[in-house]
């Protein structure tokens, strides 16, 4: 087997790593454009200690998932303040900002230019501007994957600006930032981590290297969720999460994800909802799905074995098997209450269109098997109920 594999040029991972930041920015630029969430307040001391090194600061917050009039507007702020320097400091969307505006900084042209489906795909062909990306949360792994998933609110879909040189040049992961997060942001969060994790791990791009991330992210995953979820204050398992969500990153950057994610673009472009919940409610019916096709169609694909070692890890019973997955995915589910994507206003009138978007999404080349239009139409029937 051939294969490759990609990554951030530097992780640091660790209690209190956030307090290197100063250090690691004043090498890499004069004025940084410092993207935060809904609260900036959490940056206060990392503002601090930017400014104390002599480096210019300029705000800016982004305080929902990145849209295209966000991040152009953001590109826009950087070019007037000529900033040299990016830093996300927050969820996903923060990171997934950074990204992008860190690229159009050293890039020319506009963001469409760059954006698959929707724009010209064009290359990034400049370096873009130095990044270090700092996840508030443990779930999307954003921060070591080369794409920024960005909303068109006008198509009704989520797209990705995508190069290799996108990778962010320095990525600090300090579990002590995830443990104020609130217990539904926990549960959010922690359950894309999960879903990634699974659909890496069957993907059609799986390879040994992403394996062994898979595995290891699995078993801390199910080990710690449900406490960090009603324990939020507990630094180990706030540690395993952000572990766990780290892998998934590694993972699906150089494996891919399947249908969960490629029904999640165009239901997340069109619908108003948590990424992670929107995952969360696909991710039992599509596991099903899966494994029906590849017993009637290819019985003897490996991806079906996995689906009995995720089942193993998840339960930590060495006799489970594949389904055993999917009903300790439901359980968790139902414990963190996750509700169903008919609260989120998705109607079963919305399922022939989202269908067809998700079938043209990049993350369906991964999915271990290519699912009919009705396989499809079921899984958003059962996750709407």
């Amino acid at each position: 087997m051939r294969f490759e594999f990609a990554t951030s040029a530097r992780i640091i991972f660790g209690q209190g790593s956030i307090r290197e930041v100063p250090a690691l920015a004043s090498s890499l630029g004069k004025t940084v454009l410092l993207l935060t969430g809904s609260n900036p307040e959490r940056a206060s001391a990392l503002i601090t200690g930017l400014q104390e090194s002599g480096i210019a600061v300029i705000l800016f917050q982004v305080s929902e998932e990145p849209t295209t009039e966000i991040v152009i507007e953001g590109a826009g702020i950087a070019g007037r303040n000529r900033c040299d320097l990016v830093i996300g400091m927050g969820g996903g969307s923060v990171i997934d900002a950074g990204k992008a505006i860190a690229a159009l900084i050293t890039n020319r042209g506009d963001l469409f230019d760059y954006l698959e489906i929707i724009g010209k795909a064009q290359l990034v062909t400049n370096l873009p501007a130095p990044y270090i990306a700092i996840p508030t949360t443990a779930g999307t792994g954003t921060e070591v994957t080369k794409n920024a998933v960005i909303i068109s609110r006008e198509h009704k879909v989520k797209v990705s600006m995508r190069s290799e040189m996108m990778l962010p040049k320095v990525v600090v992961v300090d579990p002590e930032l995830t443990c104020s997060l609130p217990p539904d942001v926990t549960a959010h969060t922690g359950l894309d981590a999960l879903t990634q994790l699974i659909e890496a791990f069957v993907s059609k791009k799986a390879n040994p290297l992403t394996d062994s991330l898979c595995r290891e992210g699995l078993r801390r995953a199910a080990g710690s969720l449900r406490r960090a979820y009603d324990e939020g204050n507990n630094v180990n398992a706030r540690y395993d999460m952000c572990v766990a969500s780290l892998f998934s990153g590694l993972a699906l950057a150089n494996a891919g994800l399947g249908a969960v994610h490629g029904f999640a673009a165009p239901i997340g472009g069109s619908f108003r909802a948590p990424h992670g919940l929107v995952c969360a409610r696909l991710l039992p019916p599509a596991m099903e799905s899966n494994m029906l096709a590849l017993k009637e169609r290819f019985p003897s694909s490996p991806a079906l074995e996995r689906y009995n070692d995720i089942a193993r890890i998840l339960t930590n019973n060495n006799y489970a098997s594949s389904f055993d997955a999917i009903e300790w995915v439901k359980d968790l589910c139902s414990y963190f209450r996750i509700p169903t994507l008919s609260s989120i206003g998705m109607s079963s009138d919305d399922i022939p269109e989202v269908v067809q978007r998700a079938a043209k999404a990049s993350s369906m080349k991964g999915n271990p098997v290519e699912l009919t239009e009705a396989e499809l139409s079921t899984i958003l029937k059962k996750a709407l109920l």
